[in-house]
């Protein structure tokens, strides 16, 4: 019996080159997003990521859709749920706080602990911009919890490179908890006294690794992505290798390493 020659289908569009694709199945994808590119629409208009979503949909018939999000110019690992069920999955999963991240900063200078736990609720620093936060005492009416686990990886001249762990997910958390604690990220124009002019430096933070466990009886999917050129320029600059900065933020077991920082 000849076997039936394969119906041809159409080639799916290439992903955009500035947004690499870190792992991808049915369910999700997750790409390495640039710094200076904003997941939303501002006021302004300009490029997003959503002019390249459709360039992902690997043979679907839509595209993908943001699980989570990223600031602008916050660089690496995000999330993208591939159709409706696996978006009200994912949502889920981020929601009560099952999905691992680490991010990986430049900081100006560090706490004096190697390890700790920040614990400082976050309220909208003014009505007028509501994505700016600014960490408050307990108990201040509107206030949100916000807790970031943090592992001091390296410090070298004045500078320090932090593991970042966000328990919870509010808007600018590790920037603002980091700026409370006298030890803003390097190139924070908001929080950090960074220039915003043109040329000053571009905030170093950067979403390094992110664990999913979107099967119950399965592994969890994890992926890391590479620092981006202009913390691997700092870091070099420091004295210190990008690989093995990358392979010690993989490498921190947030539970182990924090004490009573048992996750939900």
């Amino acid at each position: 019996m000849t076997p039936s020659a394969p119906t041809a289908s159409p080639r799916p569009p290439e992903p955009a080159p500035d947004l690499p694709v870190l792992y991808r199945d049915g369910m999700m994808l997750i790409i390495d997003k640039p710094h200076g590119l904003p997941v939303h629409a501002g006021p302004k208009g300009g490029e997003t990521l959503a002019d390249h979503l459709d360039a992902l949909r690997f043979g679907l018939p839509r595209a993908p859709e943001l699980a989570h999000r990223l600031d602008k110019d916050t660089s690496g690992c995000l999330v993208l749920g591939r159709h409706a069920k696996a978006l009200a999955l994912l949502g889920k999963l981020f929601a009560n706080g099952s999905v691992g991240k680490t991010y990986v900063a430049v900081t100006q200078g560090a706490p004096a602990e190697d390890a700790g736990r920040i614990d400082q609720p976050l309220a909208k620093r003014s009505p007028h911009r509501g994505w700016w936060m600014q960490a408050v005492p307990k108990g201040t009416p509107g206030a949100q919890e916000a807790i970031t686990d943090y592992r001091v990886l390296h410090r070298a001249g004045g500078f320090a490179v932090m593991a970042l762990s966000p328990v919870t997910g509010r808007t600018h958390q590790l920037r603002a908890h980091l700026s409370n604690l006298g030890h803003p990220i390097f190139g924070d124009a908001i929080y950090g006294g960074a220039s915003r002019l043109p040329g000053g430096p571009t905030l170093h933070l950067h979403s390094r690794r992110i664990v999913v466990p979107l099967k119950a009886n399965g592994p969890a999917v994890a992926a890391s992505a590479p620092l981006p050129p202009h913390i691997c320029e700092t870091l070099s600059s420091l004295g210190l290798s990008p690989d093995e900065i990358g392979r010690a933020a993989d490498a921190v077991e947030w539970d182990a390493k924090i004490p009573g920082a048992k996750r939900p």
